[in-house]
């Protein structure tokens, strides 16, 4: 009879390790759902600071001091991705520019059915070590493109290769820059503010609904 109470303990202790050991498991899955949640945005974040992955930097002004002798290729691919019935392609493949000149091209996008549709470009440069010195200034790719059926529009990117890249012993060999976008496809696009225009015939048509 002396050994029930001790049975006991053991089981005690036994329950409250296997609480402990599902907290704690419990703790970790949630801690890792949290985690894949904020992974892709950090993971866009660390992207813009750092030009990791080829991702191009957004400046807010162009460069003070004068371009450099120094000139490089910059080549422009256009992509369409899959449900998206538009053309997208540059108005010139490839162009000379001097590190640290700002300089403007221009692409032009058609959509090719007959409903109006939404697209948003992703971008990179190659090679990826140039993703921290490709400045843009203003880009097409900033915001959601909407085009009504049949609509051909043309879209400038503004950028310059920031001089600062000539102290990289990495790229001390660069010859060509490689800028690509490719337009996927909006299911839902974002909610656009409405005109004076717009918010003037609603108001309108309060009014003679209330007539009425």
């Amino acid at each position: 009879m002396a050994q029930e109470p001790t049975r006991h303990v053991r089981q005690d202790a036994r329950l409250s390790r296997d609480a402990l050991v599902a907290s704690i498991a419990g703790f970790v899955a949630v801690l890792m759902v949290g985690a894949a949640y904020a992974a892709v945005p950090f993971y866009n974040w660390f992207c813009r600071a750092t030009g990791f992955n080829g991702t191009t930097q957004v400046a807010t002004s162009a460069p003070t001091a004068a371009p450099l002798k120094r000139a490089v290729a910059v080549r422009f691919d256009s992509n369409v991705s899959g449900g998206l019935p538009w053309k997208f392609e540059p108005e010139k493949t490839e162009i000379r520019v001097h590190i640290g000149e700002v300089t403007t091209v221009y692409y032009t996008v058609t959509n090719q059915s007959a409903r109006t549709t939404t697209g948003q470009a992703a971008y990179n440069v190659a090679p990826l070590t140039v993703g921290a010195y490709f400045q843009k200034i203003n880009c097409f790719c900033f915001t959601e493109q909407t085009l009504a059926p049949g609509e051909k529009r043309e879209m400038a990117v503004v950028f310059y290769v920031d001089p600062s890249i000539a102290g990289d012993r990495d790229n001390d060999s660069l010859n060509t820059i490689t800028l690509s976008y490719t337009f996927y496809p909006v299911r839902e696009p974002a909610a656009r503010p409405a005109t004076a225009e717009g918010l003037d015939k609603r108001a309108s048509a309060r009014m003679d609904n209330s007539i009425i």
